[in-house]
Parts: structure tokens; C-alpha cells; sequence
């Protein structure tokens, strides 16, 4: 199996060395090994545990809900509920930011026609007119309730 230096690996995550060495430190990477020089040696699982680490952090887990997973490993295959279970969490947690973040692009798409079609205008003042209030549009974009609001 191939393996990898700090700096290897650190631009295969395209990822600070520093942080690896705190992921390291704070327990992440509990299969590292090492060099009679003190030197990290990363290999392939290593590094696809990087990939995981960094996706969990991303999906909002905090270091030490990432270490308590990378001891789980540990325990093996009695572990697998508590490992499946963690991941499921997540997922929703997940779907729930994306949700949100959809809101978030809706308001954006909304915004950029409103301003579109005012640059278009040449004024703001053709919005006045609208059945709905601006403050209302938003409102229904947050509920929901607008529908398709492209």
C-alpha cells in the first residue's frame, strides 16, 4: 500500500499540515503511523479517513463527536449500530441545513429578478404596483407557501 508524507497528504486534502497535526493531535487519526524519525505516515485508509473527517466537520460534527466516531472504530463491528446511527443523524441534520440553504437561494433568485426587472425599468416603482407587497413575497418564500418562486 502506498503511503504518504505530511506535506503529501496535505495536498492530496488540499489541507494545512498544521491541521492534520491537530486532527492528530486531538485524537482523529488513531491508525497513524509513524517513522523511527517521529515523521506521520499516511496511507490509503488514512487518507480516506481524512476524506470522512473532513465531511463530518463539514456537516456541522464537532472534534469531539468526530474522535468519540474514530474510537468506534476501534471497537470494530460492535460497533456498526452506534457508527450507522451517527451517520443517520447527520444526514438530517444535513437535509435540514440544505433546506435551509434552498430558503436562502430562493430569497437570492427572488431578489435578482426583482432587481432585474427594476435595472430594466429603470425604477423600482413598477414593484408598487404588484398584487403582493415585497415584504409579502419574502414571507410566502419563507412559509413555503409560495410555491414555485422562480
Amino acid at each position: 500500500m502506498k503511503t504518504y508524507t505530511i506535506k503529501e497528504a496535505s495536498a492530496i486534502m488540499n489541507l494545512p499540515a498544521s491541521t492534520l497535526r491537530y486532527y492528530d493531535s486531538q485524537g482523529l487519526l488513531p491508525f497513524i503511523e509513524r517513522r523511527e524519525s517521529g515523521y506521520r505516515i499516511f496511507s490509503e485508509n488514512d487518507i480516506a479517513l481524512l476524506r470522512v473527517i473532513e465531511c463530518l466537520k463539514r456537516s456541522g460534527l464537532s472534534i469531539k463527536d468526530i474522535r468519540h466516531f474514530t474510537e468506534l472504530l476501534w471497537q470494530g463491528d460492535a460497533s456498526l449500530p452506534e457508527r450507522l446511527a451517527l451517520f443517520q443523524r447527520q444526514r438530517k441534520a444535513v437535509e435540514a441545513q440544505m433546506a435551509e440553504l434552498q430558503k436562502t437561494l430562493d430569497v437570492i433568485d427572488h431578489k435578482c429578478r426583482y432587481y432585474q426587472a427594476a435595472v430594466e425599468a429603470g425604477t423600482e416603482r413598477i414593484h408598487q404596483s404588484d398584487d403582493a407587497p415585497e415584504w409579502k413575497r419574502l414571507q410566502e418564500i419563507y412559509s413555503g407557501a409560495a410555491g414555485d418562486v422562480r
